[in-house]
């Protein structure tokens, strides 16, 4: 592996409306033509077929371990055997959600539409995340990924701030944006940010959403009260919070101490493999590369688009553990060096980086 160190001027300006995002637009950053490994077009026609059948059968395990897990936790509410129940049911409501509103959102999961939207729905509530917002934010990380300034899905930026990613395991800042916001988007107020990337005739729907969610916290918190019990916030609301953790994990190996403003997914996307049950909650997005290649195939066709393309891509991270230890000293570099990055190595096979920058400056590489 090599470091890679940007001529790029340091202080980035992640804003979506200040000067790194006019930067990328003129620089043609914004929506550029990215590399993807050639398939064959029948190949190609099989792998984007939908299906219902593998999303119904895991969305009835999801729903029915979440009802199991919760009604354990409840009937032992008061003694520390609710905890296990509580654990499981926080991860398959706190993380769970992300990959499920994920694949919903991009309409592939199931392949009658009803479904999708339904689960999608459902997931964006659990998580907290205001459906209509992040649909058009994450066609957004799709067109513009990690473009600093155009990209509102960078999980951690340069310079990182590591605090906030250990808060983030529980949940505490993403949970207080995602209230505050949905506060925000209730009294009717749509972010100049937000406002980039969402339609206005969308608008609309984010307010009324964030509305109908907000008097579901309230009841819920109201019936806590009545109750003089954390019982019901245990069940919707609080997961958000106990249940990150898992989702949090995952999240951070998408990209992390990976390239930025870069028009190549195998520079600033990483592929991990993962045991089963990550990969049931994570719903296959550990084959994150090619997901961003080729993001209109479904969550269960990953692995097999993962064994066509592996010739193209680097070597996949062989564990969550092992992408940590490659991640976690990539941070560190970046307090002292924030151009600093990780570059994978490609296989003889594979066709050179596309890691030119619109602008003409060549990303250096510098050994480790």
């Amino acid at each position: 592996m090599t470091a890679i160190t940007s001529p790029a001027p340091s202080g980035r300006d992640y804003s979506l409306t200040g000067r790194d995002a006019k930067r990328a637009v003129e620089n043609g950053l914004s929506a550029a033509q990215w590399y993807h490994t050639e398939i064959p077009r029948k190949q190609m026609k099989e792998l984007m077929q939908r299906s219902d059948q593998p999303a119904i059968r895991d969305t009835i395990v999801w729903l029915g371990a979440l009802f199991l897990s919760g009604a354990g936790g409840a009937w032992f509410w008061g003694s520390w055997w609710c905890v296990p129940f509580f654990f499981a049911y926080g991860t398959l409501y706190g993380s769970s959600t992300d990959s499920r509103w994920h694949e919903c959102g991009h309409g592939t999961a199931f392949r009658t539409q009803w479904m999708n939207d339904a689960v999608y729905q459902l997931a964006c509530f659990m998580i907290m995340r205001n459906p209509v917002t992040w649909r058009w934010s994450h066609t957004r990380h799709h067109t513009d990924t990690i473009i600093v300034g155009r990209d509102p899905e960078i999980a951690v930026m340069r310079p990182p701030d590591l605090l906030r990613v250990v808060l983030n395991f529980f949940g505490v800042l993403d949970a207080w944006h995602a209230m505050t916001d949905m506060v925000r988007n209730a009294a009717g107020v749509i972010s100049a940010a937000e406002q980039t990337f969402i339609p206005e005739q969308e608008q609309p729907k984010a307010i009324r959403i964030a509305r109908i969610w907000l008097a579901i916290y309230v009841a819920t918190i109201a019936l806590a009260l009545y109750l003089h019990s954390w019982l019901p916030l245990m069940l919707v609301g609080l997961p958000r919070l106990y249940g990150a953790w898992h989702h949090v994990m995952t999240g951070l190996l998408q990209h992390g101490g990976l390239a930025d403003n870069v028009i190549d997914h195998r520079l600033n996307s990483r592929t991990v493999y993962m045991n089963p049950i990550s990969r049931f909650i994570y719903w296959n997005m550990n084959y994150h590369v090619e997901h961003h290649m080729f993001p209109m195939v479904p969550y269960h066709a990953l692995p097999k688009l993962h064994e066509l393309i592996k010739h193209d891509l680097p070597a996949p991270t062989p564990s969550i553990l092992a992408g940590y230890r490659e991640m976690i000293p990539a941070f560190l570099r970046q307090l002292r060096n924030e151009d600093y990055f990780l570059k994978r190595e490609l296989p003889p096979t594979a066709k050179p980086y596309r890691e030119e920058l619109h602008n003409d400056n060549p990303v250096a590489a510098a050994a480790e």
